[in-house]
This record gives structure tokens, C-alpha cells and sequence, in this order.
């Protein structure tokens, strides 16, 4: 795989699975969406479809890494870092270009869910409505969610080892049926076995945190948030956006460890 396609694939793909995955999130969250309150399956479910997706559009050319924790992985483990710098690169802009396209799809229902009292708060809203005393913090706005993970209790330790756990348990699946020999990426089976083991992660670890599991992800999503003309759009929570960030690599660093001691 030359340089180019690697980070044509990884650009690719990154962005259809954010454009999925973050559509099907808005889809759940914004008024006027035939999907809202569809409620968390919904959520696991089109992620894991967004996974198997991205990864059958993107292996031929990349071998569908799609995250920086798997690319940081696969590096410690085969002890090869060359092309590093050139996945991670496609992941993020390929997270930004999904997370765009999101919005342009459903534009119309962000203007109507971020004009809403009910949502926004101002005059006239129910001062007791749950979700304008949300939109008035100064954390996170009150779409946020569509773009980036947040934590459901905010306590460091905790956010920080569930984002760990998750990725280990993602990396670890990856690596022990992993890329086909020839290295053109992941097999039939084995993207439909990775897609699964993201909704099973999204079903029984994604409570706390959103399992974000995948440093551009969220990174990519939220710096997109924060530049794109949404009104009211509140904070972008940029002093929680470090731990689905460093999370994941720390959790992919010891799923390395793991397989090289135990598989290798």
C-alpha cells in the first residue's frame, strides 16, 4: 500500500463511518427526525453498522484502520511506524469531512432543534425544562452529543479507565483474528466480527462515557463543532476532550502488550 492510498483510504473511510455514526446520533437526538428517541440501541446498533461499512469501503486501500488506537497498536506490535503519521492524518481529516456532512444532511433539524425554547432556553421557556438548564452549561451545548462523547458522571479516574477498557477490549478482538495475510485489510468475516464487538463495547461499556474508543472519532467531530454556524450551539467541552483522546491510545498501547506477551 503506497502512502497516498493509505491516506485516501483511511480519509474515506473515517468519513463514512463518522457520517454514519454521528448520523444515526442526530437522527436519535434532533427534533423534527423521524428517528428521534429511538433511544441507545438504535445508537450501538448504527454504529456497528457504520464500523462494517467503512471498513468494507476502505480495506482494499488501507487495510480500514479507522482509528489512531488501531494504527498505534499494530505499530507497536509489528514494531513498524512508517506510515503512522499518514493513517492518523486521514483518520482526523476524514472524521471532520463525516462530521460535516452530518450537519449538511440534517441542517434543517439542527436550525429547528437549536431555535427551540424547550431546548435553548430565553424568554419564555419553562425554567424548570431539563434540557435548557443542560444548554446553559458551560461544558457541553446541547447538540454536542451528535459530534462527540461526554461522560454521563464526570470523574477523571473513571472516564479515563472506562475509554481504556473499551479500547482493549476493541484492539485486542482486531489483533487476535486481525488484518488477512496478503494485507489488503480486514476480511468478510472479520469486519462483520469488529462491527459486532463495537455494538457488544456500545451495549455493555458505552453507559459511562459514550465509548468513544477511537481518538479522531471524537476529536475530529468536536473541532468541527466548534467552527461550524450553529446557533446556540453552546460549549464544545474541550476540558473533557482529552480522555476519549489519550484513553484509547493508552488502552491500545496495552492491548499491544497483551497480544505480543500472549498471543505472539
Amino acid at each position: 500500500m503506497s502512502s497516498s492510498d493509505i491516506f485516501i483510504g483511511e480519509t474515506i473511510g473515517t468519513a463514512i463511518l463518522i457520517l454514519l455514526g454521528g448520523g444515526v446520533c442526530a437522527a436519535v437526538t434532533l427534533k423534527a427526525s423521524k428517528a428521534r428517541n429511538a433511544g441507545w440501541l438504535a445508537i450501538t446498533f448504527g454504529w456497528g453498522f457504520a464500523v462494517l461499512t467503512a471498513v468494507y469501503t476502505s480495506a482494499p486501500l488501507s487495510g480500514a484502520h479507522l482509528n489512531p488506537a488501531v494504527t498505534l497498536a499494530l505499530a507497536i506490535k509489528d514494531n513498524v511506524w512508517n506510515n503512522v503519521a499518514t493513517y492518523m492524518g486521514g483518520q482526523l481529516l476524514g472524521a471532520m469531512i463525516g462530521a460535516t456532512l452530518v450537519w449538511v444532511a440534517y441542517y434543517g433539524q439542527f436550525q429547528a432543534h437549536l431555535t427551540d425554547k424547550e431546548i435553548v432556553g430565553g424568554p419564555g421557556a419553562q425554567a424548570t425544562a431539563t434540557k435548557a438548564v443542560e444548554a446553559q452549561e458551560k461544558g457541553a451545548g446541547p447538540v454536542l452529543g451528535v459530534f462527540s462523547t461526554g461522560p454521563e458522571i464526570r470523574n477523571v479516574v473513571q472516564n479515563l479507565a472506562t475509554e481504556i477498557i473499551g479500547t482493549i477490549v476493541l484492539v485486542l478482538a482486531i489483533l487476535t483474528q486481525g488484518l488477512n495475510d496478503n494485507g489488503n485489510g480486514l476480511g468478510v468475516l472479520g469486519a462483520l466480527i469488529v462491527a459486532l464487538v463495537v455494538v457488544s463495547i456500545g451495549l455493555s461499556l458505552g453507559g459511562p462515557t459514550g465509548y468513544a474508543i477511537n481518538p479522531a472519532r471524537d476529536l475530529g467531530p468536536r473541532i468541527v463543532h466548534s467552527l461550524l454556524p450553529l446557533p446556540n450551539k453552546g460549549g464544545s467541552d474541550w476540558s473533557y476532550a482529552w480522555i476519549p483522546v489519550v484513553g484509547p491510545l493508552i488502552g491500545a498501547a496495552i492491548a499491544a502488550g497483551i497480544y505480543n506477551v500472549a498471543f505472539a
